[in-house]
């Protein structure tokens, strides 16, 4: 899934200082714990879409959580092609959210994802709240999540078409919409193995056409996204390989080139399936 390194370090800094303290180390505070993580991935897919122009990434996160549940942290990763939302090359989200159990095996994670795209044209950043259910049955791990981002400049259909966008004439200037994701996911350990089965499915129903930068959340409006892979652990590090594809087929993105092909030449989906390969290292 960011926007609040500032609002982390407020948080560790909201006991006054004394004087009588200056020359005394300041202890932890096991209320708050702080984890993260960096990857470097073969292709960056938001929702089954190439963010990269199928090529690699590299990406990282960070996350400070209090004892209350409350949580706030960042993500980062390059992009390429489709995915730089006029003209950004990094998309910087910012998190905020709370988690509660309902039970010991089900937990509630509400929040917000605030996408930003620096040195990207106007009007890229939108927010979106999400609310997730996490789980587990037996050896697996569930989740199912929705994520609804409502009306907003940089999800509405400035263009209708993918020449409409080469020729830079603007359909529906100062369009807005909304997208709506849901998702869900599943994780089995393999018994006696540092083996990870991983499965993922969702749908997006937002914009069908394009933004005011030539992309967009929804491509083709409502389409189906999934994944199968394999994760395989040693310490902090793991290793990822999974099949991701959608349904969307050539014909449904034809009308969306040149923007939505790998090197915006028209060459071919960035959509279609693909093996990724990744590498995370977490802390």
């Amino acid at each position: 899934m960011h926007r609040i390194p500032a609002a982390a370090a407020a948080l560790l800094f909201l006991a006054p200082a004394a004087p009588a303290f200056a020359q005394q180390a300041a202890p932890s505070d096991p209320a708050l714990t702080v984890s993260g993580s960096v990857a470097i991935t073969s292709d960056y897919r938001f929702r089954g879409i190439s963010q990269t122009d199928k090529e690699m990434a590299v990406q990282g996160g960070l996350t400070i959580a209090h004892e209350s549940g409350v949580y706030v942290g960042t993500w980062a990763s390059n992009l390429s092609g489709w995915g730089t939302f006029g003209g950004a090359n990094m998309e910087l989200d910012l998190i905020a959210g709370y988690k509660v159990p309902l039970s010991d095996s089900a937990t509630l994670d509400v929040g917000l994802t605030w996408y930003m795209y620096p040195g990207g044209a106007d009007k890229t950043d939108f927010a979106e709240p999400y609310v997730k259910l996490s789980g587990t049955a037996g050896p697996a791990t569930l989740t199912a999540g929705v994520a609804y981002a409502p009306k907003q400049q940089a999800l509405g259909r400035w263009y209708f078409t993918g020449a409409d966008a080469a020729a830079g004439v603007y359909n529906a200037p100062g369009a807005k919409e909304d997208n709506l994701y849901l998702w869900g996911d599943a994780a089995v350990g393999i018994k006696g193995t540092p083996l990870t089965a991983k499965a993922h499915i969702g749908y997006s129903d937002g914009n069908p056409g394009l933004g005011p930068n030539a992309t967009s959340v929804a491509p083709t409006g409502k389409y189906w996204d999934w994944s199968l892979g394999l994760d395989a652990t040693w310490r902090n590090l793991t290793l990822g390989v999974s099949y991701v594809d959608t349904d969307i087929s050539g014909r449904d993105a034809a009308y969306l080139q040149p923007s939505f092909s790998k090197g915006q030449d028209g060459s071919g989906s960035i959509a279609n399936g693909a093996v990724l390969v990744s590498l995370t290292a977490a802390f």
